[in-house]
């Protein structure tokens, strides 16, 4: 007998164990009533959890660019689950900006570039008068324009969509921690002292796991130059656009929605190091914030998957309308294109 597919509401993606943990064993749902093995998955997470009605799911799809589009890639396609209506939420930790957020901060994304697509060159051998040895592909200089497109180079998601998600965490109470306290005080901007809170802010994926101020605001100026000025660059992270590329392809294909993905992250520790401090000493740590970001995926997330299968009926079923432009970068290109058209 054909096993039916089933068809959550919502899919919550973590990267690994202490991401999934934190949505067992809660009040709200019960994510272990079902498992389901699916072929392609991470052998260290070889199965989807579920609620015992399917409407809310979870899934550990591996760190890193590869196992993140591999895993995606395989759920997607499965004849075991049908995504075509279903919210994926994106909920992982993350480096922080402390120019835009505090430790345990939790964030909403509508722009994700990747950071690792661009040319580079040693820092120390970069010529007279450049900041950074990055800079966009086809080019011959940072800040300018990427000529050569692979594709991924930035996703844009629903900023409707993920304004209600900022609307339904944001009454929430974050964790915060003594020793996330002692840790501010040491950065000079006020958003990096003040308490965690709930924000909207752009993120930047790349397989290296970089820290430091130069790199930090190499990526800022990539976060600047790849949107057109419209991203703000907030968090760090090694997955979100491979994650993108495989829904964008699904949704392509017929077999999801990409109007309905959000992408939420926690700040586990600083992009950079404070004054005083070396990038390597803050690369190593201690990162204080870890736990409190951990627990606060839950906290913030769990209003959003609330939102959607309360709101589902009404709302959610038929879908939130973007008025964004949304998708991969081919559509950044078309509004640039636009934009610069309604100039002239």
């Amino acid at each position: 007998m054909t096993q039916a597919a089933i068809s959550p509401k919502v899919l919550i993606l973590s990267m690994f164990s202490r991401e999934a943990n934190v949505w067992f064993d809660i009040p709200e749902f019960d994510l272990r009533a079902r498992k389901l093995p699916i072929p392609g998955l991470s052998p260290h997470a070889p199965a989807l959890y579920s609620t015992s009605d399917g409407s809310i799911c979870q899934l550990t799809i591996g760190e890193g660019m590869v196992n993140a589009a591999i895993t995606l890639t395989a759920v997607a396609f499965s004849r075991l689950i049908d995504l075509r209506k279903t919210y994926v939420l994106v909920a992982g930790v993350a480096g922080v900006n402390p120019h835009f957020a505090s430790l345990g901060s939790v964030t909403f994304a509508r722009f994700a570039v990747h950071g690792g697509l661009q040319y580079e060159i040693d820092a120390r051998e970069v010529p007279s008068g450049w900041e950074t040895g990055l800079f966009a592909q086809g080019t011959s200089e940072p800040g300018r324009f990427p000529t050569t497109l692979y594709g991924t180079e930035v996703f844009e998601v629903n900023d409707a969509l993920r304004h209600l998600a900022l609307k339904a965490a944001s009454s929430i109470q974050l964790t915060d921690t003594k020793d996330c306290e002692e840790l501010r005080t040491k950065y000079p901007f006020p958003a990096a002292q003040s308490p965690p809170s709930v924000l909207l802010g752009d993120t930047v994926s790349s397989d290296t796991f970089w820290s430091g101020t130069l790199l930090a605001r190499a990526m800022e100026k990539t976060m600047q130059t790849i949107t057109h000025g419209q991203g703000e660059y907030c968090t760090s992270q090694q997955e979100d656009n491979a994650i993108l590329g495989a829904l964008h392809r699904a949704a392509l294909s017929g077999r999801a929605d990409f109007a309905r993905i959000i992408i939420m992250r926690s700040g586990s520790n600083f992009d950079r190091q404070f004054e005083g401090q070396n990038a390597l000493d803050t690369l190593r740590g201690p990162t204080p914030g870890f736990l409190p970001a951990l627990k606060n995926l839950y906290v913030a997330g769990v209003k959003v998957v609330e939102m959607i299968s309360e709101g589902w009926v009404d709302t959610f079923e038929r879908g939130v309308e973007p008025g964004n432009l949304i998708g991969d970068v081919y559509r950044e290109t078309k509004r640039s294109r636009s934009e610069e058209e309604n100039k002239s």
